[in-house]
């Protein structure tokens, strides 16, 4: 199976139906300009802003616009690289779990609504799961597998090596799924908004 081929329409209208009834806000946007322009009305003026780390998030230009300055929000992930102090930097670090905010991608999402997300060392978990009151995760429509079985098949086989020759040609290091979450449903009773925009361009691995 080619885990990198776009999903077709049909494929595209399901999973906004599955994703709905799973408690999530999912919305199809056609570009990755039009993402951005997306992600801009989502975030208010003076909200609190995290990102992980995401091939997908530089592609459509959300890390060179967040790093510009030009949004009026507070850029977290910025205060944590500016902070020199181990310590202090930890401390961010920790703060900003409770950040208005977080931004990302996941690594396969289901036609049956459920989203797969591998880490190596967890640090985005915590937002996805729990402490951030808004997620925006964005997908390219290339990500979209029939079910979770497949999706585990694209994390191991398509995935992970893709991202271990980046952190060699990058970093020289080598990376490891240490840690997978699956975002099954999102309970009403946390209040949460989780945005899914599912672009129709291949975005990220």
């Amino acid at each position: 199976m080619s885990y990198t081929d776009l999903a077709t329409t049909d494929q595209l209208n399901a999973t906004v139906v599955t994703l709905t009834a799973n408690g999530f806000l999912p919305a199809i946007i056609a570009t990755k300009e039009e993402a951005l322009k997306k992600i801009k009305t989502l975030i208010p003026p003076n909200a609190s802003v995290m990102n992980g780390a995401s091939k997908t998030l530089e592609e459509i230009g959300f890390i060179d616009y967040l790093k510009a300055g030009q949004h009026g929000w507070k850029n977290l992930h910025a205060d944590i690289l500016a902070e020199t102090d181990k310590a202090k930097q930890g401390d961010l670090r920790k703060q900003a779990l409770l950040a208005d905010f977080y931004l990302g991608s996941v690594h396969a999402l289901t036609e049956t609504g459920e989203m797969v997300i591998a880490s190596n060392t967890g640090s985005q978990l915590p937002h996805l799961v729990f402490t951030s009151p808004n997620l925006i995760l964005v997908v390219g429509a290339q990500k979209i597998v029939p079910d979770m079985g497949t999706a585990f098949d694209r994390l191991t086989t398509h995935v992970v090596p893709l991202e271990n020759a980046r952190m060699q040609a990058t970093r020289g290091v080598n990376t490891q799924n240490s840690k997978t979450l699956i975002l099954h449903k999102e309970n009403p009773m946390m209040g949460r908004k989780v945005h899914v925009l599912i672009v129709k361009e291949s975005l990220g691995f």
